[in-house]
């Protein structure tokens, strides 16, 4: 008496799902994890910009340029009217307000970032 397979195949199945479901992750990592360390560098350099802002007597113009400045090196879609400066007794207050869209090429996926610094004076 011969018995047959009874396998059906689902298993089979289940991994093609599941190693599609892994490299779509995986794209949407690798598309979206260079915006997430840009981003990070930009709230460090904006940190630097306030911290040492009342120590240069910077006005709230030449901040905000700066901020700006700073964010075109990294290619960032910030316009001066995007950056708004506080200055006020040696404190400074910066606030930064973009967004950038990601191309999944199924789905376009808007960021929308909102770094802030500021340094407070100890006096």
């Amino acid at each position: 008496m011969t018995q047959r397979n009874s396998q059906r195949g689902s298993g089979n199945l289940k991994a093609i799902v599941w190693t599609l479901i892994l490299a779509a992750l995986v794209y949407v990592g690798i598309k979206v994890m260079p915006i997430l360390v840009i981003e990070y560098e930009f709230q460090d350099s904006i940190q630097n910009i306030a911290r040492f802002a009342s120590v240069n007597r910077q006005d709230n113009p030449k901040i905000q340029k700066a901020v700006v400045t700073e964010a075109e090196k990294d290619d960032l879609p910030v316009r001066p009217e995007d950056v708004k400066v506080e200055g006020t007794n040696g404190n400074v207050r910066i606030s930064v307000d973009y967004a950038v869209t990601v191309d999944l090429s199924v789905y376009q996926w808007t960021l929308n970032f909102h770094p802030t610094a500021s340094n407070n004076a100890l006096f």
